[in-house]
């Protein structure tokens, strides 16, 4: 049986987390899908989420897999719905999954619905029972991985960095 858990990122991930996030942009441009094409995220972004204090890895039997920012508080492009609404019983201030990313090589493995699931319990942890993400209309398949782990779509939203529109999910915890 695989030792699959997460952990605080720390500067030495960096190399790592940046090599995944450009595997995963590679595998989103084979798959047609125009998300994280236009440089986004950078290395800039990613080591600022490090320093945040942000940004958590998969590990998997001792080997950095995958990376997530968890976002705390609220979100200014979560703050306005260009279609739908969020829950009735939204929080105030809630925790956003961003910048979630499985190493090439170990995709196909689930890998991205255990890091979703160990985020919610980080969410939890934190305090925070409303948790939100977003992908582009066209990743069939983070859409799956976000919905068969319990979030409901609720609209759409619209990025400030690139003006587009993303799928926005929501999830209470109870």
């Amino acid at each position: 049986m695989s030792n699959i858990y997460l952990r605080q990122s720390i500067p030495d991930d960096l190399p790592k987390i940046v090599n995944i996030i450009e595997g995963a942009k590679e595998t989103l441009r084979n798959r047609g899908v125009a998300q994280w094409q236009q440089g986004y995220p950078d290395e800039a972004i990613l080591s600022q989420d490090i320093n945040e204090k942000i940004s958590f890895v998969l590990m998997l039997d001792g080997e950095v897999v995958g990376t997530a920012a968890l976002q705390q508080g609220y979100d200014k492009n979560y703050q306005k719905m260009t279609t739908g609404a969020w829950s009735k019983d939204s929080e105030v201030t809630y925790s956003v999954i961003h910048r979630i990313a499985v190493e090439p090589g170990h995709q196909g493995q689930h890998l991205s619905a255990s890091l979703v699931q160990q985020l919610l319990t980080m969410s939890y942890y934190l305090g925070y029972r409303d948790v939100r993400i977003d992908t582009h209309p066209d990743n069939l398949v983070m859409q799956h991985v976000i919905s068969s782990n319990g979030f409901v779509e609720k609209g759409t939203i619209t990025m400030d960095t690139d003006h587009r529109i993303r799928k926005a999910y929501q999830i209470l915890l109870k």
